[in-house]
């Protein structure tokens, strides 16, 4: 063999040699696209398994899944919470400064959110600290002091006309009455209501027996009892400088009406029910409780200042919807801590007058005046007289079971001559008031020094001497 075919089978060999290594890289590239294409395709149906056909992780890998709360969604979540505990802790405090400690304290133990919060806690032993130091009051101290409509315009009360004396005798002026008010708050006076002072319970053969209440307050406090007679506006004061009725007042609460001399009518603080509603706004120690006074009425003008009377059903044109809208005002008071009374209907001496008279007046009362006001089981004596006299009231006493048998239960006479007067009986509560008006301060100045000083209460305007009764 030639060297010439030598070279001729070694460049046939190196021809081979480099088909074989093209056809195994194209092999091997077929094999790594074909595994590539299987793995896509496995990896496809796992992730088909593991999520759901319409999830937005799946289609939308870069945003977020909508079941977890935004960064915007926890912090409005957090600052709810906050106002929701900031909320409660008002309420708690509104509670306490009221003297109802147990009340605040139940309350904040009420939401479990928040039992755990240290504000909650430390609210709690504060108030568990107050209603330990409570004293309980003696009920046979606590004095009852009432007023008539209070006298806002003291130039046309006291504008020399006939009416004049009385209003001088039996009114208190404004200025008055806050100095009053002012002096019993200093005083650490806290106004409670009569059924809080006692109430009817039943004794162990389950028979109706009144007992006294426990008003618990903070050492050197003292209890009183205030209410207004006459809360109807009557017509002969149209003009004299009062207030000319009760209405509901935009925030929900009992406000007044006073016409203004140029014929407008002025909503605002005219008589005692708005004055003392700000005044414990003010200073809420003055209550105890959400307590208010006792709002007095007779029938015969209609009450509140709306002409409601059966006798006005020819004369008035608006008198049903008088009729409508002193029921709403009546059971706004109500709902604000006031109670109601009964004045008899025609403000008579119900100690005196004939016994078919005071039957009859007190079913005018009823048709006239609960009717719209709902029961009542208080009536405050005309006159500060009494259906009997000092001595404990007996099923003898024909007007006290007539009474009873309509649902009084509370008899208030007038006995200024000391500070307290409360007689209890099985089933009645009696108590003396004491008149704060200008006969009183002025003929008996020093009866009152246990709530104020007349000198620095008595109205410059008020005219001098105030006539003798």
């Amino acid at each position: 063999m030639n060297k010439h075919d030598f070279r001729g089978r070694s460049s046939g060999r190196g021809r081979n040699n480099t088909l074989q290594v093209i056809l195994i890289v194209i092999l091997g590239i077929l094999i790594v696209t074909v595994l590539t294409l299987c793995g896509i395709a496995i990896n496809k149906k796992f992730n088909n398994k593991a999520l759901p056909a319409d999830s937005s992780v799946a289609e939308h890998p870069s945003e977020e899944d909508p079941q977890t709360p935004s960064n915007a969604e926890t912090t409005s979540s957090k600052q709810a919470n906050e106002e929701n505990l900031k909320s409660l802790l008002s309420q708690a405090e509104a509670l306490a400064a009221g003297y109802d400690y147990e009340g605040a304290i139940n309350l904040l133990q009420s939401d479990p959110v928040f039992l755990t919060r240290d504000e909650v806690a430390s609210a709690i032993a504060g108030y568990q600290t107050a209603k330990d130091a409570l004293v309980r009051i003696n009920p046979q101290e606590v004095t009852h002091v009432f007023f008539h409509s209070l006298i806002m315009d003291n130039s046309k009360a006291f504008d020399g006309d006939s009416k004049q004396g009385g209003y001088n005798q039996m009114m208190t002026t404004k200025s008055e009455f806050l100095k009053i008010m002012q002096s019993m708050y200093d005083k650490g006076y806290v106004l409670v209501k009569i059924h809080d002072l006692a109430y009817e319970g039943k004794d162990e053969n389950g028979n109706p027996k009144f007992v006294y209440g426990d008003i618990m307050l903070p050492p050197g406090k003292k209890a009183f009892v205030l209410s207004q007679d006459d809360v109807c506006y009557y017509e002969y004061m149209d003009g004299d400088g009062f207030a000319s009725r009760i209405v509901i007042g935009e925030d929900g609460y009992p406000t007044c009406e006073m016409k203004m001399p140029d014929g407008s009518v002025s909503v605002g603080d005219y008589d005692l029910v708005p004055i003392l509603e700000n005044f414990i706004k003010t200073h809420p120690g003055f209550s105890y409780k959400g307590a208010r006074g006792i709002l007095a009425f007779t029938g015969y003008n209609g009450i509140l200042g709306y002409r409601t009377d059966e006798s006005y059903k020819d004369t008035n044109p608006n008198y049903e919807a008088d009729r409508e809208q002193a029921a709403k005002v009546a059971q706004s008071l109500k709902d604000h801590g006031w109670e109601l009374a009964s004045h008899s209907w025609g403000h008579r001496n119900m100690g005196t007058i004939h016994m078919s008279h005071f039957k009859a007046d007190c079913d005018k009362w009823q048709r006239n005046v609960e009717s719209l006001t709902g029961p009542t089981d208080i009536i405050l004596f005309p006159f500060g007289s009494d259906i009997g006299s000092w001595t404990p009231y007996t099923n003898d006493n024909e007007r006290f079971t007539y009474l009873k048998s309509l649902g009084f239960r509370y008899f208030c006479n007038v006995d200024a001559s000391k500070p307290t007067w409360m007689q209890m009986g099985t089933d009645y509560f009696r108590q003396a008031r004491r008149n704060l008006d200008g006969y009183r301060m002025y003929y008996y100045p020093d009866s009152l020094t246990d709530l104020f000083q007349v000198p620095d209460v008595f109205d410059p305007d008020r005219p001098t001497p105030v006539p003798p009764m």
